[in-house]
């Protein structure tokens, strides 16, 4: 079947939502072949995927994966990009979910090691002992106990594993970029998502939307980041109350400093993990503090925890200088990881 269907996406024929549920079934199950698998991503690709076949993959990658349901007050949301903006800033969405559980609200982080960049969210997560084959029940545990978890990609999404050597041939981006966001294994309905392109950004909240989602806004910034910035205006599209909004968020309309995009890029995963550190303990230059409250004022909104980009870009540096957000990640380090290795970085 991958072969016919290959050949229907190089004549530009996009396949029904029952077509991508089949090829999905062979491919998640590892029974086709690797060449015949990257073939078929690429012409997918080169056509440019339709609504309903993205659907048709999420729909097939979550029956495949594992899931956890924790029992939290108030929403459960996720902070992910696609990646693929390929500038090198610092794990944004990673710390602003610390910021966001210091404030109250409960993150289920699902994320991988880094591919495009220098270092993701598991990098971050492997550094400071986390376990990122722990079992699910024990995810829930922490993110009922703490208000945040991590998922590791890889241990809960292990069909994945039968398209890993497909999409290396490929050696480039596929539609499994722009699913991984979409596809939390604590069914999330409330997400921040960071989009590295136009053309995804309200397609990904139509998908969603077909999806139940309560609260989901998609981001990019006009100097093409995945997450919202304060070196330039941001776009953003939101569902809420079943009705999608487009509007551009200026950040010094909500009070922050115009950043330069420099001040936000690292060179070494020591950089990544001495970044996350510094802002959660409110040391770090202003533009890693502000970019990274502005990331979790989304996650406040999408919480609904607060109402507006000024309210919550206050609650998040309020959380920050505080010391909120940094006793959040000690409580968790503490229970879950190596305390030294935290200690070490803070006295770098």
């Amino acid at each position: 079947m991958i072969n016919e269907l290959t050949e229907q996406l190089s004549r530009g024929s996009s396949l029904t939502i029952e077509q991508m549920t089949n090829v999905m079934n062979e491919i998640l199950t590892g029974t086709q072949n690797d060449d015949d698998v990257a073939q078929f991503l690429k012409n997918l690709t080169q056509k440019g995927e339709s609504d309903d076949e993205l659907l048709g993959m999420l729909n097939k990658m979550e029956e495949y994966s594992v899931h956890i349901s924790p029992n939290c007050n108030g929403k459960i949301i996720d902070v992910c990009g696609t990646g693929g903006d390929k500038l090198k800033t610092f794990n944004i969405s990673t710390t602003a979910s610390f910021v966001i559980a210091g404030a109250g609200g409960n993150v289920a982080k699902h994320g991988n090691r880094s591919i495009s960049g220098i270092s993701g969210s598991a990098d971050i997560f492997e550094y400071f002992g986390f376990d990122l084959n722990s079992e699910p029940n024990k995810v829930n545990e922490t993110i009922e106990k703490f208000g945040i978890g991590f998922m590791f990609a890889q241990k809960f999404h292990p069909a994945m594993k039968n398209v890993a050597n497909a999409r290396k041939i490929v050696g480039d981006r596929t539609a499994f970029n722009l699913l991984g966001p979409l596809t939390n294994p604590a069914m999330v309905k409330n997400q921040l998502i960071g989009v590295f392109s136009n053309d995804y950004q309200e397609r990904i909240v139509k998908i969603l939307k077909r999806k139940n989602a309560e609260i989901v806004m998609s981001v990019r910034s006009a100097d093409g980041m995945d997450e919202l910035s304060t070196t330039s205006k941001n776009q953003i599209c939101m569902l809420k109350n079943n009705i999608i909004t487009k509007m551009v968020l200026d950040p010094q309309e909500v009070g922050l400093q115009k950043g330069n995009i420099t001040d936000i890029q690292i060179s070494s995963k020591e950089d990544a993990i001495n970044s996350f550190v510094t802002v959660l303990n409110g040391s770090a230059n202003k533009t890693k503090i502000e970019v990274t409250a502005l990331n979790a004022a989304g996650g406040l909104i999408v919480s609904n925890i607060a109402d507006n980009f000024a309210d919550a870009v206050e609650l998040a540096l309020n959380t920050i200088h505080s010391g909120k957000a940094f006793d959040k990640l000690k409580n968790f380090v503490k229970n879950y990881g190596d305390i030294e290795k935290l200690e070490g970085v803070e006295k770098i």
